[in-house]
């Protein structure tokens, strides 16, 4: 479960972080305890980019479904 720090990140600053955690696990030289607090933090950091997508892509669908119903609009009242 994210928390609230997490929910107020953005999209930018999550993938950003994802990136580092990523590249410290790709690395190695970590123990075994830290590596599964990375992966943690990576898959809560997965999530918070991944909220960001959908957001992204319903405020798309939504703004896209408005210009097609526009679109209808005009040719009917032609």
């Amino acid at each position: 479960m994210t928390g609230k720090v997490d929910e107020a990140l953005g999209y930018e600053q999550a993938r950003d972080e994802l990136i580092e955690v990523v590249r410290r696990l790709e690395a190695g030289g970590t123990t075994l305890e830290e590596s599964l607090a990375l992966w943690e933090r990576g898959e809560e950091l997965a999530k918070v980019c991944r909220r960001w997508l959908e957001g992204a892509r319903a405020r798309l669908d939504a703004a896209l479904a408005e210009e097609a119903e526009g679109a209808e609009a005009e040719g009917s009242a032609g």
